[in-house]
Order: structure tokens, then sequence, then C-alpha cells
């Protein structure tokens, strides 16, 4: 996202699945992390899971996470102003079109971009 909120890139990755939905927001945190340390200067992250952003800025308050937990402060040494913030869902219908649809796909799929590609569905109008 841009100092103004508007995304920049956007990707999504069809992970197996995690022991709960959380674990999965963490390591497509991880992941988006990563990628952005090879494709952009991005320093900026939004989601719209709270509990992720408490895990980001408390990790020692989630010891269950903490092997998930020490990746992410790791990266975060990359990443010199660093910011995850909450995004609604209502204003992440993009980024939430893009997990519901990528879960359907039964191979592998990664995908970085500025838009939506031309290869999966549009999402709905609202």
């Amino acid at each position: 996202m841009d100092s103004s909120g508007n995304a920049q890139l956007m990707g999504t990755r069809n992970f197996p699945r995690r022991e709960s939905a959380l674990h999965s927001e963490v390591e497509a945190l991880r992941w988006a992390m990563e990628n952005m340390l090879q494709h952009s200067t991005c320093q900026s992250f939004g989601t719209d899971c709270k509990e992720l952003i408490a895990m980001v800025k408390d990790p020692q308050a989630w010891s269950s996470f903490a092997t998930e937990l020490e990746r992410i402060e790791m990266l975060q040494i990359c990443f010199p102003n660093f910011k995850i913030t909450h995004v609604p869902r209502a204003r992440n219908q993009t980024a939430d079109f893009l997990a519901k649809t990528t879960r359907s796909f039964y191979r592998e799929l990664y995908f970085i971009g500025c838009s939506i590609p031309v290869w999966l569905p549009r999402p709905p109008q609202v």
C-alpha cells in the first residue's frame, strides 16, 4: 500500500490447509513480506485480521505461534519502516476475492501484480 492506503501490489497463493485460519493469516503475511523484498520497496501491509496485527505487535503474547512469528520478526528487520494496518473487509474486497478464488484452484497458484489477472474470474461489482 502507498502512503494514502491504496494497494500498489497485490498477491495471492493457495497454501495447503493450516491448523487454523490464524495460522494461514500468519503464513500469508510471511509470504507477502518475502515477496515484497524481491518485487517492491513496499513497507506497508494491510489485513482484515485484527488478531494478526496484535500478533505482530506483541509476538510474546502468542506463544503458540512462536515459530511462525519468529520468521516475521526476522523479516521485519528488512523493512525499516514496516507498518501493518487494519483494512476492513468492506474496503478489502479485491484481496478477499483473490483469497477465495485462489482456494478453489487444485494446482499450486502464485500471483503478484498490480491488478487482478485476466485469467481469474472478475469479482462481483458492488
